[in-house]
């Protein structure tokens, strides 16, 4: 269970953080990255930039569109993800890719094998037809590339949340809010509990917790419902949005957010 989130072994919950490939610029990420390394994050959710998502709230779209810009896609990512994943020690890099933009122009056998060749610890793949699932999930075997599933607190069908729960080999992200990201649910995180024990009993993989978690007492509070780890989004995209607005130091910035959320955080120094 603790592959992806060290810190499980020790009683802490594990973070992920997500962000953008491309915002920041892939050199300057590149250093970020290696901060996270030091600081002792667990795992970073790197997404493979893509328009239009549903799912998304405003200040994610808006890093899509930033990293669009700069022309990252699937190719510049899997580059990015070569070059730094071997230099790493401890944080795993979990990709997120949507089908229908970055995926579905491929053969899903060599598109898997290129995600796994690269280096990534894990695929999160967004918006999978039905149709598609069992050539996906039998290519991701074959490439011996965990699986990130997802299900939603409240909506996801009994039949949804059996499937993620099934496979997923990397861990199960539950989302706390169905919506856009960056939205909590409106009377907290208390009622997770239930679907958290429910889905424990049918996966080991560790469970993580998204959407609305912003703080360290949102890392605490959902720790103690019983989630292995949580997942950071929207609240650290906006700080590398307002880094960039104001010419600031993103991976400064960036390791101050970083120092606000960890609740066994050590920011170590940083490497040359």
């Amino acid at each position: 269970m603790a592959e992806f989130f060290d810190q499980i072994a020790d009683g802490e919950p594990g973070l992920a953080l997500f962000l953008n490939a491309g915002d920041p610029s892939l050199d300057i990420l590149a250093d970020l990255v290696f901060m996270l390394d030091d600081a002792g994050v667990d795992c970073l959710e790197l997404a493979v930039p893509f328009p239009g998502s549903v799912t998304d709230g405003p200040v994610i779209r808006r890093s899509h569109e930033r990293a669009l810009a700069l022309g990252v896609g699937l190719d510049e990512v899997l580059t990015f993800i070569s070059n730094v994943r071997p230099k790493l020690h401890r944080l795993r890099i979990a990709l997120l890719a949507d089908w229908s933009y970055s995926i579905k122009s491929r053969p899903m056998a060599e598109v898997v094998g290129d995600i796994a060749e690269a280096g990534a610890d894990g695929l999160l793949l967004h918006a999978v037809p039905p149709r598609v699932r069992p050539g996906y999930y039998q290519a991701t075997k074959d490439a011996g590339l965990p699986v990130v599933t997802t299900c939603y607190h409240k909506v996801s069908t009994q039949q949804v949340m059996a499937e993620a729960a099934e496979h997923a080999s990397a861990y199960l992200y539950l989302v706390a809010q169905y919506g856009r990201s960056g939205t909590a649910p409106a009377d907290g995180f208390s009622e997770l509990a239930g679907t958290i024990a429910e889905l424990r009993l049918d996966t080991h993989v560790p469970i993580a917790v998204g959407f609305g978690v912003k703080s360290r007492a949102d890392v605490t509070t959902v720790h103690a419902l019983g989630a292995d780890a949580v997942i950071v989004g929207s609240a650290g995209v906006a700080r590398v949005e307002e880094a960039l607005a104001y010419n600031r130091d993103v991976v400064s910035e960036f390791a101050d957010f970083v120092r606000s959320v960890h609740p066994a955080h050590t920011l170590g120094t940083l490497r040359s």
